[in-house]
């Protein structure tokens, strides 16, 4: 009897755990939550910028702007965590390091923080509010 149980026991093995993965935030929930939180790192001049069709790369654009390198890098650092806290891990962030431009980009939102020297210079809102050239017409031909 003692052999049998042995037996059994050293060939149960544990199932594997599942690890809990938060889900992710919906893009509209994102805005909400960046623009939340510009607002509460006194980020200036932020313009939201609706994407979605002009490029696949994300639905939202957020051009914002702080008043120094320090500025920029602490609005950089409370967008990253309050994106953490929310769910959202696969974060890539570009610019940390020198703080004159630092781009957060959180899939379907980016953000872009600038000194307001370097915003003047790459004028992103411009470029991306401008409207989008129509696709041109292509009729089928018989064959």
């Amino acid at each position: 009897m003692t052999l049998s149980i042995h037996l059994l026991a050293g060939r149960a093995k544990r199932a594997p755990v599942a690890k809990r993965v938060a889900p992710q935030p919906r893009s509209a929930e994102l805005l909400a939550l960046v623009l939340a939180t510009l607002e509460d790192a006194k980020a200036e001049d932020v313009v939201p910028i609706d994407v979605a069709g002009k490029t696949s790369l994300g639905d939202h654009m957020i051009v914002a702007s702080g008043r120094s390198q320090r500025h920029v890098g602490a609005i950089a650092d409370q967008i990253q965590k309050k994106l953490r806290e929310a769910g959202h891990t696969h974060l890539r962030v570009e610019g940390q390091a020198q703080c004159d431009w630092v781009l957060v980009d959180a899939g379907d939102i980016m953000v872009h923080v600038f000194e307001p020297e370097t915003r003047k210079v790459y004028n992103l809102e411009k470029m991306w509010q401008a409207d989008r050239a129509p696709e041109p017409a292509f009729e089928l031909m018989p064959v």
